[in-house]
Order: C-alpha cells, then sequence, then structure tokens
C-alpha cells in the first residue's frame, strides 16, 4: 500500500519546513514513527513503514510505504496526513 499525498503552499521555505517538522513529529507520536531529516526532506521509517515527506518552496509532497502487516493502518495515516495538511497549509 502506498500513500501518496502532495499539498501547494505559499509559506517560506524555512515556515514549510517547520510545519512539516511538526507533521512528521505528530506522525511520530501517533504512529511510532521514527525520522530525520535528509536536506530538504524527511525520511520515516518503522517496521513496515516508510517514506519520506518533501519540502520546497512550492509544496509539500508526502509519500509514504505500508507494509502488507500495517496496510490497515493506511486509512487512519492518510486521514491523519491529510487533516494536519489542510490545516496548516491554507
Amino acid at each position: 500500500m502506498t500513500i501518496d499525498i502532495r499539498k501547494d503552499h505559499a509559506k517560506s521555505l524555512e515556515d514549510a519546513q517547520q510545519v512539516a517538522d511538526e507533521l512528521a513529529q505528530d506522525l511520530a507520536d501517533k504512529f511510532s514513527i521514527q525520522y530525520h531529516w535528509d536536506g530538504d526532506t524527511i525520511v520515516f521509517d518503522r517496521p513496515g513503514v516508510s517514506g519520506e515527506i518533501d519540502v520546497d518552496a512550492k509544496a509539500v509532497h508526502v509519500r509514504a510505504k505500508l507494509g502488507f502487516f500495517l496496510s490497515y493502518l493506511e486509512p487512519a495515516v492518510e486521514r491523519e496526513i491529510n487533516r494536519y495538511l489542510d490545516e496548516h497549509f491554507v
């Protein structure tokens, strides 16, 4: 299962990165995901889940792959990402 969500924004790159970091922290707290920055990309993983959040001056792009045993989490993870992006990238 793959989650692929892109959201345009009008924030500065620094502000967008801050919001993306807060999203990663929110996901880490709710779904026990570990993450770190690699340039302008947040890389996250845990057993059965991996992905990245790319941040640039125009958009934030979230991609995640869920393994078979965690595929049941897809709706919850996708819903949480969309909610967060809608609230913080308006």
